[in-house]
């Protein structure tokens, strides 16, 4: 029997994430797992007067390519993927992987040289999306690998899925509930803007940068599904102290435990890690934009605590920041051009604060704004 989360789910996605309309063009990106949700999307897409593209990668497809492929291979970027970030309206991508550590037997050259080759897709995204010419999404529909990672049972990841995007109760308007997000994160993002000096401070982090001439942006449910969080691209030149990760940091399947990383103007200057420094290293020389920091948020969705091993979920957990090394989105401002944006979250529930140009505006895991 059909689950009717997934039909709600469907809405929230076509309807609030990427408000397709007449005539767009939508790729749906995912994994023949994830059909229930394609299926539903199409007809929701259909419904709205916009025209459904599919891509749909096998399982261990990726995994084959970075196996096989040669160096001229490594170094193509994907026609099909490229031509439609570049020119339609809208994409929906749905993780649905069913091994997610499939690339864990690929060495990280390899992985570093595929990312440069999709840097172009992954900038088109950014400069196109930031400018309001492409409206993306990325969620996740569950499959046993993803429960087995965040150590439930399918029917419970199921549950904390729809739950967190507030498609689980048939009662609850989950369009209304993001547009409610959307207007109480606003309210927190106005009283950031026109700032400078941020500071952040804590068991896990003593850092400094500047947000001068940036932008928060609210993450209201429009780009992630579930979402949930504020954030903006610091001065590349800015940052300064360190800052020790809480959770494991993944990347393409690869979990790096205990990052701890030092900061001189901007730029990493010293890495640690309890288990995988060397992976963790050679990512950092995947190009110079790779050592400085594209985005700082605030996770501020404190219906999800729960660690996943799912960035979609755990880079939103309400009393945490997060921080990615690389690429930064243009709408903030930053400048950081790079192949690889890794997020790495920090507790923040105790003894942990943020100030902005003195002003205490966050403690112990919630705004005080």
């Amino acid at each position: 029997m059909a689950d009717p989360r997934v039909a709600r789910f469907a809405r929230v996605l076509v309807e609030y994430s990427t408000r397709i309309g007449p005539g767009d063009r939508v790729l749906i990106e995912a994994e023949p797992v994830a059909a229930p949700l394609v299926y539903a999307l199409v007809e929701k897409i259909l419904q709205a007067g916009g025209h459904p593209h599919l891509l749909v990668d096998l399982p261990e497809m990726e995994a084959i390519f970075m196996r096989h492929a040669d160096q001229t291979q490594l170094d193509h970027t994907p026609i099909l993927r490229r031509l439609a970030y570049e020119n339609f309206e809208s994409r929906i991508r749905i993780q649905s992987s069913s091994n997610t550590k499939a690339l864990t037997g690929v060495g990280p050259a390899r992985i570093a040289r595929r990312r440069k080759a999709v840097q172009p897709i992954l900038r088109a995204q950014m400069e196109r999306g930031g400018r309001g010419e492409f409206r993306w999404v990325s969620t996740l529909f569950p499959t046993h690998a993803y429960a087995q990672d965040a150590e439930m049972s399918l029917e419970a990841f199921e549950d904390f899925v729809y739950q967190a995007c507030h498609v689980h109760d048939p009662q609850e308007d989950a369009v209304a509930f993001w547009q409610g997000v959307q207007q109480e994160q606003d309210r927190i993002v106005a009283a950031l803007k026109g700032h400078d000096r941020v500071e952040v401070r804590g068991p896990n982090c003593e850092l400094t940068l500047s947000i001068k001439d940036r932008l928060f942006i609210n993450a209201c449910g429009t780009n992630n599904m579930p979402d949930g969080e504020v954030f903006t691209g610091p001065v590349e030149s800015s940052v300064e102290g360190w800052v020790r990760f809480s959770y494991p940091a993944i990347w393409q399947g690869r979990e790096v435990q205990g990052v701890e990383l030092t900061f001189k103007e901007g730029r990493v200057v010293q890495a640690k890690a309890d288990k995988n420094l060397d992976f963790l290293e050679q990512i950092l020389e995947t190009d110079p934009g790779a050592r400085y920091l594209g985005e700082f948020a605030v996770g501020t969705n404190h219906a999800i605590q729960h660690y996943t091993r799912n960035i979609l979920f755990d880079e939103k957990i309400g009393g945490t920041i997060h921080m990615a090394l690389g690429a930064g989105y243009p709408e903030t401002g930053s400048e950081n051009r790079s192949a690889i944006h890794w997020d790495m979250i920090c507790d923040m529930h105790q003894d942990s604060e943020i100030l902005v140009d003195g002003e205490l505006v966050y403690k112990d895991g919630t705004f005080r704004i």
